[in-house]
């Protein structure tokens, strides 16, 4: 026979939990079962009080909100951290006084800043003056850029545009259109980051980030267009 029977002369587990829990002074009347009651501990074999077990659920409900309070430090360390990378990024962008200083503002930036191996940049219809990353586009690439409704992250899967990243081969990509604001949300461009790695760039990450580098950089590049 179960020494914890569901039903004792009609009356349920919960019937008895419902009990104590609505009736604190059970306890004050009947101390001793404080000390009395053992259960098995989790920790082992042994047998522990009541209390102490009531104290080991403190014990690991406190080390749960730790680790919750600390996974928020990191976060907000790691947000602080990224807000400082993008202030010196945009900082860089707005001094920038001539198209190859802001060409290399944007791309060497991004290295620099944000840690990332691969990065290219090409422009349609702005006046650049024969530079290379201003040309080598097509149409298909130009209305792929301009389906782009958020910024695409996967893996390479024989992209053109890979072709603009140097070094290794990238596995993984994140392409980040570049629109103009104030004229229909013209596509004027294509920011490329590529990877080795084939997880840097995920199909389920998310570009809230990476839609923030290309309104930072589609304002910054605004000023080539033509006057």
């Amino acid at each position: 026979m179960s020494n914890t029977p569901e039903r004792v002369q009609g009356i349920t587990e919960d019937d008895i939990a419902d009990y104590l829990a609505n009736t604190p002074g059970f306890f004050e009347r009947h101390a001793e079962l404080l000390a009395a009651v053992q259960l098995a501990s989790p920790h082992g074999g042994r047998a522990v009080s009541l209390q102490e077990r009531q104290i080991d659920m403190l014990r690991e409900r406190i080390k749960g909100m730790e680790r919750r309070f600390m996974d928020m430090v990191r976060a907000g360390n790691d947000n602080a951290s990224i807000a400082r990378r993008m202030h010196g990024w945009t900082c860089a962008l707005m001094r920038a006084t001539d198209p190859d200083a802001l060409h290399e503002a944007v791309v060497d930036g991004l290295k620099e800043q944000f840690l990332i191996p691969q990065v290219a940049l090409r422009l349609w219809g702005v006046d650049g003056g024969g530079r290379p990353w201003t040309e080598g586009t097509d149409e298909d690439l130009h209305t792929f850029a301009a389906s782009l409704n958020v910024p695409y992250c996967g893996l390479n899967s024989g992209f053109a545009a890979a072709q603009w990243l140097g070094g290794a081969p990238a596995q993984s990509m994140a392409m980040i259109p570049l629109r103009r604001a104030g004229a229909g949300s013209a596509c004027f461009g294509l920011l490329v980051l590529g990877s080795p790695d084939a997880l840097r760039y995920q199909a389920d990450m998310g570009t809230e980030f990476l839609e923030q580098l290309g309104d930072i950089a589609s304002a910054a590049l605004a000023r080539l267009f033509p006057r």
